[in-house]
Protein backbone atom coordinates (compact mmCIF):
# COMPACT_ATOMS: atom_id res chain seq x y z
CA UNK A 1 0.00 0.00 0.00
CA UNK A 2 1.50 2.92 -1.09
CA UNK A 3 2.48 6.69 1.34
CA UNK A 4 10.07 18.34 2.26
CA UNK A 5 11.76 21.11 2.69
CA UNK A 6 15.25 21.63 2.20
CA UNK A 7 17.70 19.56 4.14
CA UNK A 8 18.76 21.31 6.93
CA UNK A 9 21.07 20.91 9.87
CA UNK A 10 20.23 20.70 13.34
CA UNK A 11 21.70 23.86 15.31
CA UNK A 12 22.76 22.50 19.23
CA UNK A 13 20.11 24.31 20.61
CA UNK A 14 17.72 22.47 18.18
CA UNK A 15 19.49 19.10 18.71
CA UNK A 16 19.11 19.84 22.63
CA UNK A 17 15.19 20.29 22.15
CA UNK A 18 14.52 17.36 19.76
CA UNK A 19 16.03 15.28 22.64
CA UNK A 20 14.09 16.57 25.23
CA UNK A 21 10.97 15.91 23.20
CA UNK A 22 12.05 12.26 22.75
CA UNK A 23 12.84 12.32 26.48
CA UNK A 24 9.21 13.63 27.21
CA UNK A 25 7.62 11.24 24.60
CA UNK A 26 9.56 8.06 26.52
CA UNK A 27 7.30 9.19 29.85
CA UNK A 28 3.89 8.25 30.42
CA UNK A 29 0.49 9.39 30.15
CA UNK A 30 -1.67 11.95 30.62
CA UNK A 31 -1.49 15.82 29.46
CA UNK A 32 1.28 18.40 29.84
CA UNK A 33 -0.74 20.76 27.78
CA UNK A 34 -2.53 24.41 28.68
CA UNK A 35 -6.69 24.14 29.44
CA UNK A 36 -8.09 24.80 26.69
CA UNK A 37 -6.51 21.49 24.49
CA UNK A 38 -6.89 18.90 27.27
CA UNK A 39 -6.79 15.18 25.15
CA UNK A 40 -7.67 11.33 26.39
CA UNK A 41 -4.07 11.16 27.45
CA UNK A 42 -0.68 10.49 25.66
CA UNK A 43 -1.15 7.02 23.76
CA UNK A 44 -4.89 7.33 24.43
CA UNK A 45 -5.83 5.58 20.97
CA UNK A 46 -3.52 2.93 20.60
CA UNK A 47 -5.05 -0.66 21.86
CA UNK A 48 -8.20 1.38 23.06
CA UNK A 49 -10.33 3.97 22.25
CA UNK A 50 -10.00 7.47 23.21
CA UNK A 51 -13.15 9.37 23.59
CA UNK A 52 -15.52 6.90 23.70
CA UNK A 53 -19.02 7.95 22.48
CA UNK A 54 -22.06 7.41 20.27
CA UNK A 55 -22.97 11.14 19.48
CA UNK A 56 -24.11 12.06 16.45
CA UNK A 57 -23.83 15.66 14.95
CA UNK A 58 -21.23 18.12 14.10
CA UNK A 59 -18.49 18.45 11.27
CA UNK A 60 -15.30 16.47 11.27
CA UNK A 61 -12.85 18.47 10.26
CA UNK A 62 -9.72 16.71 8.15
CA UNK A 63 -5.72 18.34 7.23
CA UNK A 64 -4.01 16.47 4.75
CA UNK A 65 -0.43 17.72 3.00
CA UNK A 66 -1.13 15.74 0.14
CA UNK A 67 -4.57 14.55 -1.65
CA UNK A 68 -6.12 11.33 -2.45
CA UNK A 69 -4.32 9.55 -5.31
CA UNK A 70 -7.70 9.04 -6.49
CA UNK A 71 -11.28 8.93 -5.41
CA UNK A 72 -12.35 6.29 -7.63
CA UNK A 73 -12.36 3.10 -5.60
CA UNK A 74 -10.72 1.01 -8.69
CA UNK A 75 -7.65 3.81 -8.59
CA UNK A 76 -6.56 4.33 -5.43
CA UNK A 77 -3.71 3.10 -3.66
CA UNK A 78 -2.82 4.79 -1.13
CA UNK A 79 -3.67 3.83 2.79
CA UNK A 80 -5.39 7.42 3.24
CA UNK A 81 -7.56 6.96 0.28
CA UNK A 82 -8.61 3.64 1.04
CA UNK A 83 -9.63 4.64 4.82
CA UNK A 84 -11.68 7.70 3.97
CA UNK A 85 -13.52 6.07 0.94
CA UNK A 86 -15.15 3.42 3.38
CA UNK A 87 -17.56 6.59 4.28
CA UNK A 88 -18.65 6.36 0.59
CA UNK A 89 -17.88 2.93 -0.57
CA UNK A 90 -18.61 -0.39 0.41
CA UNK A 91 -17.57 -3.91 -0.14
CA UNK A 92 -19.39 -7.72 0.64
CA UNK A 93 -16.37 -7.72 3.30
CA UNK A 94 -14.47 -5.02 5.43
CA UNK A 95 -11.96 -4.84 8.03
CA UNK A 96 -13.23 -4.77 11.46
CA UNK A 97 -14.32 -1.41 13.29
CA UNK A 98 -11.72 -2.22 16.57
CA UNK A 99 -8.53 -0.95 17.87
CA UNK A 100 -5.36 -2.80 16.86
CA UNK A 101 -4.63 -5.92 15.37
CA UNK A 102 -8.24 -6.95 16.02
CA UNK A 103 -9.21 -4.62 13.13
CA UNK A 104 -7.45 -7.13 10.41
CA UNK A 105 -10.86 -9.41 11.33
CA UNK A 106 -12.54 -9.69 7.70
CA UNK A 107 -16.83 -8.93 8.60
CA UNK A 108 -19.85 -9.64 6.01
CA UNK A 109 -20.02 -5.64 4.91
CA UNK A 110 -22.96 -5.32 1.76
CA UNK A 111 -23.12 -8.97 2.36
CA UNK A 112 -24.92 -11.26 4.82
CA UNK A 113 -22.23 -13.31 5.94
CA UNK A 114 -18.49 -14.02 4.81
CA UNK A 115 -18.44 -16.63 1.49
CA UNK A 116 -19.25 -19.64 1.37
CA UNK A 117 -16.13 -21.24 0.19
CA UNK A 118 -16.22 -24.75 -1.71
CA UNK A 119 -14.25 -27.83 -0.59
CA UNK A 120 -11.00 -27.27 -3.11
CA UNK A 121 -11.10 -23.58 -2.14
CA UNK A 122 -12.08 -21.89 -5.91
CA UNK A 123 -15.80 -21.30 -5.79
CA UNK A 124 -16.94 -18.35 -3.07
CA UNK A 125 -20.39 -17.38 -2.65
CA UNK A 126 -21.89 -14.36 -1.19
CA UNK A 127 -25.32 -13.78 -0.35
CA UNK A 128 -26.11 -9.68 -0.53
CA UNK A 129 -27.80 -7.63 2.56
CA UNK A 130 -31.28 -6.80 2.04
CA UNK A 131 -31.97 -3.10 2.06
CA UNK A 132 -28.73 -2.19 -0.03
CA UNK A 133 -29.00 1.18 -2.19
CA UNK A 134 -27.39 3.82 -4.00
CA UNK A 135 -27.48 7.44 -3.27
CA UNK A 136 -30.07 7.87 -5.34
CA UNK A 137 -32.27 5.41 -3.28
CA UNK A 138 -31.80 2.74 -6.46
CA UNK A 139 -31.59 -0.81 -5.17
CA UNK A 140 -27.74 -1.84 -5.39
CA UNK A 141 -27.36 -5.35 -6.50
CA UNK A 142 -24.99 -8.17 -7.54
CA UNK A 143 -24.13 -7.10 -10.46
CA UNK A 144 -22.81 -3.73 -9.82
CA UNK A 145 -20.59 -5.08 -8.20
CA UNK A 146 -19.46 -7.51 -10.72
CA UNK A 147 -19.14 -4.30 -13.12
CA UNK A 148 -17.09 -2.58 -10.44
CA UNK A 149 -14.52 -5.35 -10.36
CA UNK A 150 -14.99 -5.47 -14.13
CA UNK A 151 -13.24 -1.72 -14.12
CA UNK A 152 -10.14 -2.82 -12.85
CA UNK A 153 -9.94 -4.58 -16.20
CA UNK A 154 -9.60 -1.55 -17.97
CA UNK A 155 -6.51 -0.77 -17.96
CA UNK A 156 -6.44 1.61 -20.43
CA UNK A 157 -8.06 4.42 -18.43
CA UNK A 158 -8.20 2.57 -15.40
CA UNK A 159 -4.96 2.59 -13.85
CA UNK A 160 -3.31 3.35 -9.84
CA UNK A 161 -5.24 0.53 -7.92
CA UNK A 162 -4.43 -2.48 -6.98
CA UNK A 163 -4.23 -5.42 -9.67
CA UNK A 164 -4.99 -8.61 -7.37
CA UNK A 165 -8.30 -9.53 -8.37
CA UNK A 166 -7.41 -9.13 -12.16
CA UNK A 167 -4.15 -11.46 -11.64
CA UNK A 168 -6.38 -14.07 -9.54
CA UNK A 169 -9.90 -13.86 -11.79
CA UNK A 170 -8.22 -13.92 -15.01
CA UNK A 171 -4.53 -15.02 -14.71
CA UNK A 172 -4.24 -15.09 -18.40
CA UNK A 173 -5.95 -11.80 -19.13
CA UNK A 174 -8.12 -12.81 -21.42
CA UNK A 175 -11.10 -10.30 -20.41
CA UNK A 176 -10.32 -6.71 -21.83
CA UNK A 177 -12.89 -4.54 -19.78
CA UNK A 178 -16.74 -3.35 -19.50
CA UNK A 179 -15.53 -0.52 -21.99
CA UNK A 180 -14.40 -2.75 -24.42
CA UNK A 181 -16.44 -5.74 -23.88
CA UNK A 182 -19.03 -6.61 -26.73
CA UNK A 183 -21.86 -7.80 -24.07
CA UNK A 184 -25.43 -6.56 -23.84
CA UNK A 185 -25.01 -6.00 -20.34
CA UNK A 186 -21.35 -4.97 -19.86
CA UNK A 187 -21.02 -7.95 -17.66
CA UNK A 188 -18.90 -10.46 -19.90
CA UNK A 189 -16.55 -11.27 -16.65
CA UNK A 190 -16.81 -15.52 -16.75
CA UNK A 191 -14.83 -15.44 -13.41
CA UNK A 192 -17.71 -13.87 -11.42
CA UNK A 193 -21.39 -15.07 -11.86
CA UNK A 194 -24.39 -13.30 -10.93
CA UNK A 195 -27.47 -15.65 -10.81
CA UNK A 196 -29.67 -13.28 -9.09
CA UNK A 197 -29.52 -9.70 -7.99
CA UNK A 198 -28.86 -11.15 -4.36
CA UNK A 199 -26.42 -13.57 -5.10
CA UNK A 200 -22.40 -13.44 -6.63
CA UNK A 201 -20.35 -16.53 -7.22
CA UNK A 202 -16.22 -16.14 -8.01
CA UNK A 203 -14.53 -18.87 -9.28
CA UNK A 204 -11.04 -18.99 -9.23
CA UNK A 205 -8.62 -20.80 -11.56
CA UNK A 206 -6.86 -21.90 -8.46
CA UNK A 207 -7.10 -21.20 -4.64
CA UNK A 208 -5.74 -18.19 -3.17
CA UNK A 209 -6.59 -17.85 0.78
CA UNK A 210 -6.48 -14.47 0.93
CA UNK A 211 -9.33 -13.97 -1.28
CA UNK A 212 -11.17 -12.41 0.55
CA UNK A 213 -8.85 -10.04 1.63
CA UNK A 214 -8.88 -8.63 -1.62
CA UNK A 215 -12.51 -7.98 -2.12
CA UNK A 216 -11.98 -5.62 1.14
CA UNK A 217 -10.06 -3.32 -1.08
CA UNK A 218 -12.25 -0.47 -2.56
CA UNK A 219 -10.71 -1.89 -6.09
CA UNK A 220 -13.80 -4.80 -5.06
CA UNK A 221 -16.47 -1.74 -4.72
CA UNK A 222 -19.77 -1.76 -6.63
CA UNK A 223 -20.36 1.23 -9.46
CA UNK A 224 -23.41 1.79 -10.86
CA UNK A 225 -23.18 1.30 -14.67
CA UNK A 226 -25.01 4.23 -15.57
CA UNK A 227 -22.96 6.76 -13.38
CA UNK A 228 -19.41 5.35 -14.77
CA UNK A 229 -17.96 8.42 -16.47
CA UNK A 230 -14.65 6.51 -16.66
CA UNK A 231 -12.02 8.80 -16.28
CA UNK A 232 -14.03 11.54 -15.00
CA UNK A 233 -15.71 8.88 -12.25
CA UNK A 234 -12.78 10.05 -9.89
CA UNK A 235 -14.14 13.51 -9.62
CA UNK A 236 -17.82 13.06 -8.34
CA UNK A 237 -18.07 8.97 -7.52
CA UNK A 238 -21.50 7.20 -7.08
CA UNK A 239 -21.89 6.82 -3.16
CA UNK A 240 -23.06 3.44 -1.66
CA UNK A 241 -21.83 4.69 1.89
CA UNK A 242 -23.44 6.96 4.54
CA UNK A 243 -21.91 9.59 3.54
CA UNK A 244 -22.02 11.29 -0.48
CA UNK A 245 -20.06 13.93 -1.77
CA UNK A 246 -21.35 17.63 -1.51
CA UNK A 247 -18.42 18.99 -3.33
CA UNK A 248 -14.65 17.84 -4.39
CA UNK A 249 -12.16 20.12 -5.67
CA UNK A 250 -8.96 17.81 -6.11
CA UNK A 251 -6.20 18.69 -4.26
CA UNK A 252 -7.88 21.27 -2.92
CA UNK A 253 -10.77 20.26 -0.86
CA UNK A 254 -13.65 17.76 0.00
CA UNK A 255 -16.83 18.52 1.55
CA UNK A 256 -19.10 15.03 2.20
CA UNK A 257 -23.12 15.11 3.83
CA UNK A 258 -25.05 12.60 4.72
CA UNK A 259 -26.67 10.20 1.97
CA UNK A 260 -30.13 9.73 3.21
CA UNK A 261 -30.98 7.50 1.33
CA UNK A 262 -28.25 5.12 3.31
CA UNK A 263 -29.74 2.79 6.17
CA UNK A 264 -28.35 2.04 9.14
CA UNK A 265 -30.38 -1.28 9.07
CA UNK A 266 -27.89 -2.57 6.46
CA UNK A 267 -24.80 -1.65 7.09
CA UNK A 268 -23.42 -2.36 10.84
CA UNK A 269 -20.28 -1.52 10.62
CA UNK A 270 -20.38 2.28 10.41
CA UNK A 271 -21.82 4.48 12.78
CA UNK A 272 -22.09 7.39 10.64
CA UNK A 273 -21.87 9.67 13.46
CA UNK A 274 -20.95 13.31 12.24
CA UNK A 275 -23.37 15.25 10.02
CA UNK A 276 -20.61 16.57 8.00
CA UNK A 277 -16.65 15.74 7.13
CA UNK A 278 -14.70 18.21 5.18
CA UNK A 279 -10.89 17.92 4.41
CA UNK A 280 -8.94 20.52 3.52
CA UNK A 281 -5.30 19.94 1.45
CA UNK A 282 -2.70 22.28 2.13
CA UNK A 283 0.72 21.52 1.64
CA UNK A 284 2.17 23.80 3.72
CA UNK A 285 3.49 20.76 6.20
CA UNK A 286 4.52 23.32 9.63
CA UNK A 287 1.14 25.31 9.15
CA UNK A 288 -1.21 22.51 9.18
CA UNK A 289 0.32 21.18 12.42
CA UNK A 290 -0.29 24.74 13.97
CA UNK A 291 -3.62 24.61 12.56
CA UNK A 292 -4.34 21.32 14.14
CA UNK A 293 -3.08 22.34 17.60
CA UNK A 294 -5.20 25.58 17.15
CA UNK A 295 -8.15 23.70 16.80
CA UNK A 296 -8.93 24.96 13.27
CA UNK A 297 -8.57 20.92 12.21
CA UNK A 298 -9.24 18.05 14.15
CA UNK A 299 -6.97 14.97 12.38
CA UNK A 300 -4.59 15.21 9.62
CA UNK A 301 -5.86 12.68 7.14
CA UNK A 302 -2.42 11.38 5.41
CA UNK A 303 -1.75 9.88 9.61
CA UNK A 304 2.30 10.04 8.09
CA UNK A 305 2.73 11.72 11.61
CA UNK A 306 3.80 15.51 12.13
CA UNK A 307 6.79 17.60 11.39
CA UNK A 308 9.76 18.54 13.41
CA UNK A 309 8.34 21.44 14.93
CA UNK A 310 5.39 20.19 15.48
CA UNK A 311 6.16 17.31 17.50
CA UNK A 312 8.23 19.65 19.85
CA UNK A 313 5.22 22.17 20.36
CA UNK A 314 2.86 18.78 20.62
CA UNK A 315 4.86 16.96 23.08
CA UNK A 316 5.90 19.94 25.19
CA UNK A 317 2.53 21.75 25.37
CA UNK A 318 -0.44 19.37 24.35
CA UNK A 319 0.88 15.79 24.96
CA UNK A 320 -2.57 14.24 25.69
CA UNK A 321 -3.55 14.91 22.56
CA UNK A 322 -0.70 12.90 20.97
CA UNK A 323 -0.17 9.11 19.62
CA UNK A 324 3.20 7.53 19.03
CA UNK A 325 2.11 5.12 16.22
CA UNK A 326 3.35 2.27 15.25
CA UNK A 327 2.76 1.44 11.67
CA UNK A 328 3.72 -1.38 8.88
CA UNK A 329 5.25 0.90 6.70
CA UNK A 330 8.49 0.11 5.20
CA UNK A 331 10.85 3.51 3.80
CA UNK A 332 12.46 2.34 0.95
CA UNK A 333 14.67 2.75 -2.32
CA UNK A 334 13.62 0.80 -5.06
CA UNK A 335 16.78 0.56 -7.48
CA UNK A 336 15.74 0.46 -10.92
CA UNK A 337 17.06 -2.95 -12.21
CA UNK A 338 17.08 -1.76 -16.17
CA UNK A 339 18.72 1.13 -15.39
CA UNK A 340 22.69 1.57 -15.88
CA UNK A 341 24.65 0.44 -14.10
CA UNK A 342 21.96 -0.75 -11.46
CA UNK A 343 21.08 -3.71 -13.75
CA UNK A 344 24.74 -4.95 -12.35
CA UNK A 345 23.81 -6.36 -8.96
CA UNK A 346 27.39 -5.52 -7.82
CA UNK A 347 26.81 -1.55 -8.38
CA UNK A 348 23.07 -2.07 -6.29
CA UNK A 349 25.29 -3.70 -3.21
CA UNK A 350 27.54 -0.58 -3.47
CA UNK A 351 24.14 1.94 -3.03
CA UNK A 352 23.50 -0.65 0.16
CA UNK A 353 27.08 -0.08 1.58
CA UNK A 354 27.44 3.86 0.73
CA UNK A 355 24.10 4.16 2.61
CA UNK A 356 24.04 5.93 6.12
CA UNK A 357 20.81 4.51 7.23
CA UNK A 358 21.36 6.10 10.51
CA UNK A 359 21.07 9.43 9.20
CA UNK A 360 18.22 8.29 6.91
CA UNK A 361 16.41 7.81 10.16
CA UNK A 362 17.36 11.09 11.87
CA UNK A 363 15.71 13.31 8.46
CA UNK A 364 12.32 11.39 9.58
CA UNK A 365 12.56 12.19 13.15
CA UNK A 366 15.08 9.98 15.38
CA UNK A 367 13.88 6.38 16.35
CA UNK A 368 11.00 7.16 18.66
CA UNK A 369 9.30 9.78 16.17
CA UNK A 370 10.34 7.73 12.84
CA UNK A 371 10.86 4.41 13.82
CA UNK A 372 13.93 2.06 13.68
CA UNK A 373 16.49 1.27 11.11
CA UNK A 374 14.90 -1.75 8.65
CA UNK A 375 17.07 -4.42 7.44
CA UNK A 376 14.32 -6.71 6.31
CA UNK A 377 12.12 -5.92 3.29
CA UNK A 378 8.89 -7.10 5.32
CA UNK A 379 7.18 -5.01 7.93
CA UNK A 380 7.75 -7.24 11.12
CA UNK A 381 3.88 -7.86 11.35
CA UNK A 382 4.17 -9.82 8.20
CA UNK A 383 4.62 -13.31 9.03
CA UNK A 384 8.05 -14.65 7.52
CA UNK A 385 9.66 -11.41 8.40
CA UNK A 386 12.78 -12.12 10.46
CA UNK A 387 16.26 -10.41 10.69
CA UNK A 388 18.23 -11.10 7.89
CA UNK A 389 21.12 -8.58 7.09
CA UNK A 390 23.26 -9.84 4.30
CA UNK A 391 24.83 -5.82 4.85
CA UNK A 392 25.60 -5.80 8.06
CA UNK A 393 23.17 -2.76 8.55
CA UNK A 394 22.53 -3.14 11.99
CA UNK A 395 25.67 -4.76 13.30
CA UNK A 396 27.32 -0.91 11.87
CA UNK A 397 24.58 0.66 13.75
CA UNK A 398 23.48 1.97 10.38
CA UNK A 399 26.78 3.55 9.42
CA UNK A 400 28.16 3.08 5.34
CA UNK A 401 30.59 0.78 5.17
CA UNK A 402 32.91 3.28 2.95
CA UNK A 403 35.53 -0.18 1.70
CA UNK A 404 33.07 -2.39 0.79
CA UNK A 405 30.87 0.09 -1.08
CA UNK A 406 34.15 0.91 -3.19
CA UNK A 407 34.79 -3.04 -3.61
CA UNK A 408 31.54 -3.66 -5.02
CA UNK A 409 31.98 -0.32 -7.56
CA UNK A 410 35.01 -2.28 -8.30
CA UNK A 411 33.49 -5.76 -8.99
CA UNK A 412 30.74 -3.77 -11.48
CA UNK A 413 33.42 -2.76 -13.47
CA UNK A 414 32.79 1.52 -11.90
CA UNK A 415 35.56 1.95 -9.68
CA UNK A 416 35.48 5.78 -9.76
CA UNK A 417 31.34 5.45 -9.06
CA UNK A 418 28.78 6.41 -11.63
CA UNK A 419 26.10 8.96 -12.07
CA UNK A 420 22.28 8.48 -11.70
CA UNK A 421 19.13 10.28 -10.73
CA UNK A 422 16.74 9.82 -7.40
CA UNK A 423 13.34 10.74 -7.16
CA UNK A 424 11.70 12.95 -3.89
CA UNK A 425 8.07 13.36 -3.44
CA UNK A 426 7.85 17.01 -2.43
CA UNK A 427 4.09 16.00 -0.28
CA UNK A 428 5.73 13.57 1.77
CA UNK A 429 7.54 14.81 5.12
CA UNK A 430 11.19 14.82 4.90
CA UNK A 431 11.35 12.76 1.41
CA UNK A 432 13.38 15.28 -0.31
CA UNK A 433 15.45 15.49 2.90
CA UNK A 434 15.79 12.31 2.93
CA UNK A 435 16.87 11.74 -0.51
CA UNK A 436 19.44 14.89 -0.07
CA UNK A 437 20.95 12.67 2.83
CA UNK A 438 21.67 9.62 0.84
CA UNK A 439 22.72 12.35 -1.99
CA UNK A 440 25.70 13.34 0.25
CA UNK A 441 26.13 9.66 1.86
CA UNK A 442 26.66 8.38 -1.58
CA UNK A 443 28.92 11.02 -2.86
CA UNK A 444 31.26 10.09 -0.60
CA UNK A 445 31.83 6.82 -2.30
CA UNK A 446 31.69 8.29 -5.94
CA UNK A 447 27.96 7.88 -6.79
CA UNK A 448 26.36 11.22 -8.22
CA UNK A 449 22.98 11.49 -7.59
CA UNK A 450 20.63 14.48 -8.84
CA UNK A 451 17.54 14.47 -7.02
CA UNK A 452 14.58 15.02 -8.75
CA UNK A 453 11.05 15.72 -6.71
CA UNK A 454 7.89 14.97 -8.37
CA UNK A 455 4.70 15.39 -6.59
CA UNK A 456 3.20 12.29 -4.73
CA UNK A 457 -0.28 12.25 -6.44
CA UNK A 458 1.39 11.73 -9.75
CA UNK A 459 3.70 9.41 -8.75
CA UNK A 460 1.57 6.53 -10.80
CA UNK A 461 2.31 8.17 -14.10
CA UNK A 462 5.77 9.16 -13.53
CA UNK A 463 7.73 6.46 -10.90
CA UNK A 464 4.98 4.23 -12.00
CA UNK A 465 5.63 4.38 -15.46
CA UNK A 466 8.68 1.70 -17.14
CA UNK A 467 8.64 4.66 -20.03
CA UNK A 468 8.71 7.39 -18.19
CA UNK A 469 11.13 5.96 -15.66
CA UNK A 470 13.71 5.11 -18.33
CA UNK A 471 12.92 8.68 -20.33
CA UNK A 472 14.19 10.43 -17.38
CA UNK A 473 16.84 8.64 -16.26
CA UNK A 474 15.77 7.58 -12.88
CA UNK A 475 17.82 4.57 -11.21
CA UNK A 476 16.64 5.21 -7.41
CA UNK A 477 13.15 5.85 -6.40
CA UNK A 478 12.24 6.19 -2.98
CA UNK A 479 9.11 6.11 -1.27
CA UNK A 480 6.67 3.89 0.99
CA UNK A 481 4.49 0.63 1.29
CA UNK A 482 2.47 -1.07 3.71
CA UNK A 483 0.53 -4.01 3.43
CA UNK A 484 -2.27 -4.24 1.66
CA UNK A 485 -3.61 -7.32 4.16
CA UNK A 486 -1.64 -8.87 6.60
CA UNK A 487 0.82 -11.52 4.44
CA UNK A 488 3.66 -12.05 1.96
CA UNK A 489 1.75 -11.53 -0.91
CA UNK A 490 -0.68 -8.59 0.38
CA UNK A 491 2.94 -6.86 1.41
CA UNK A 492 5.35 -7.94 -1.42
CA UNK A 493 3.82 -9.07 -4.75
CA UNK A 494 2.87 -5.68 -6.04
CA UNK A 495 6.96 -4.79 -5.62
CA UNK A 496 8.38 -7.80 -6.75
CA UNK A 497 6.53 -10.03 -8.72
CA UNK A 498 7.30 -9.58 -12.36
CA UNK A 499 3.61 -10.07 -13.29
CA UNK A 500 2.57 -6.72 -11.77
CA UNK A 501 4.68 -4.50 -14.02
CA UNK A 502 2.60 -2.04 -15.30
CA UNK A 503 2.41 0.47 -18.01
CA UNK A 504 1.08 3.04 -15.56
CA UNK A 505 0.22 2.62 -11.94
CA UNK A 506 3.03 0.06 -11.55
CA UNK A 507 4.59 -0.59 -8.31
CA UNK A 508 7.22 -2.89 -9.16
CA UNK A 509 9.53 0.53 -9.64
CA UNK A 510 13.17 -1.59 -9.56
CA UNK A 511 11.73 -3.47 -12.25
CA UNK A 512 12.28 -7.08 -10.76
CA UNK A 513 11.64 -9.64 -13.33
CA UNK A 514 13.06 -12.79 -11.74
CA UNK A 515 10.93 -15.88 -12.43
CA UNK A 516 12.58 -17.70 -8.84
CA UNK A 517 10.70 -14.72 -7.19
CA UNK A 518 7.37 -15.58 -8.71
CA UNK A 519 7.34 -18.97 -8.36
CA UNK A 520 8.10 -18.13 -4.74
CA UNK A 521 4.87 -16.21 -4.66
CA UNK A 522 3.04 -19.50 -6.10
CA UNK A 523 4.40 -21.73 -3.84
CA UNK A 524 3.54 -19.81 -0.96
CA UNK A 525 0.21 -19.34 -2.19
CA UNK A 526 0.15 -23.23 -2.89
CA UNK A 527 1.27 -24.03 0.87
CA UNK A 528 -0.38 -26.44 2.71
CA UNK A 529 -0.64 -24.41 6.10
CA UNK A 530 0.25 -20.71 6.83
CA UNK A 531 3.34 -21.39 8.74
CA UNK A 532 4.80 -23.24 5.40
CA UNK A 533 3.60 -20.47 3.34
CA UNK A 534 5.41 -17.86 6.25
CA UNK A 535 8.91 -19.69 5.60
CA UNK A 536 8.27 -19.23 1.46
CA UNK A 537 8.07 -15.38 2.35
CA UNK A 538 10.95 -15.71 4.83
CA UNK A 539 13.29 -17.32 1.79
CA UNK A 540 11.69 -15.20 -0.83
CA UNK A 541 12.91 -11.93 1.32
CA UNK A 542 16.35 -12.80 1.25
CA UNK A 543 16.14 -13.11 -2.10
CA UNK A 544 15.10 -10.26 -2.57
CA UNK A 545 17.79 -8.44 -0.41
CA UNK A 546 20.33 -10.78 -1.67
CA UNK A 547 19.80 -9.36 -5.37
CA UNK A 548 19.74 -5.85 -4.06
CA UNK A 549 16.67 -4.46 -5.62
CA UNK A 550 14.57 -3.02 -2.76
CA UNK A 551 16.36 -1.13 0.04
CA UNK A 552 14.71 -0.67 2.96
CA UNK A 553 15.79 1.65 5.66
CA UNK A 554 13.13 2.14 8.00
CA UNK A 555 10.06 0.70 10.19
CA UNK A 556 7.72 3.42 10.31
CA UNK A 557 6.33 4.98 13.73
CA UNK A 558 5.05 8.54 13.79
CA UNK A 559 3.64 11.09 16.40
CA UNK A 560 0.14 12.08 15.24
CA UNK A 561 -2.31 14.71 16.30
CA UNK A 562 -5.54 13.63 17.70
CA UNK A 563 -8.19 16.32 18.28
CA UNK A 564 -9.67 17.07 21.68
CA UNK A 565 -13.23 17.28 20.25
CA UNK A 566 -12.84 13.76 17.99
CA UNK A 567 -14.59 10.91 19.45
CA UNK A 568 -14.15 7.27 19.07
CA UNK A 569 -10.19 7.20 18.08
CA UNK A 570 -8.39 4.21 17.50
CA UNK A 571 -5.56 2.87 16.09
CA UNK A 572 -6.24 0.27 13.25
CA UNK A 573 -4.26 -2.37 12.18
CA UNK A 574 -5.87 -2.81 9.21
CA UNK A 575 -4.63 0.92 7.51
CA UNK A 576 -1.26 0.33 8.96
CA UNK A 577 -1.49 2.30 11.99
CA UNK A 578 -3.82 4.92 10.85
CA UNK A 579 -7.09 5.86 12.82
CA UNK A 580 -9.88 4.13 11.87
CA UNK A 581 -12.10 7.31 9.97
CA UNK A 582 -15.56 5.46 9.84
CA UNK A 583 -15.24 5.56 13.41
CA UNK A 584 -14.71 9.17 14.19
CA UNK A 585 -17.26 11.47 15.57
CA UNK A 586 -17.06 15.16 17.34
CA UNK A 587 -18.35 15.98 20.30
Amino acid sequence: MPTASTKRRLTAGAALVVAALMTTTACGGGDDGDSDSKGAGYNAGIGKVANKSDKKGGTLRFIAKQPLDSADPQRAYYGMSWDFMRYYTRTLVTYDTKPGEASNKLVPDLAKDNAEISEDGKTYTYKLRDGLTWEDGSKLTSKDIKYGIERIWATEVITGGPAYLKQVLDPKGEYKGPYKDKSADKLGLKAIETPDDQTITFKLPKPNSDFENMLAMPSGSPVKQEKDTKAKYANEPFSSGPYKFESYRPGKSISLVRNTKWKKSSDPVRPALPDKITVTFSSNKEENDKKLMEGEYDIDMNGTGMTQSGRITAIQDHKGNVDNMETDFIRYVALVTKTKPLDNVECRKAVFYGTDFSALQKTRGGPLAAGEIATSPLPKSIPGSDDYDPYGVGERKGKPDVAKAKDALKKCGKPNGFSTKVTARTDQPNEKEAATQLQQDLGKVGIKLEVDTIVGSESSSITGSPAVTKKRGYGLIMSGWGPDFPSGQGFGQPLWDSRFIAENGNYNEAQVSDPKIDKMFDDALAAGSPEEAAKIYTDLSHEVMDQAVWMPFLQEKNITWRGPRVTNVYSSAAYSGRYDYISLGVK
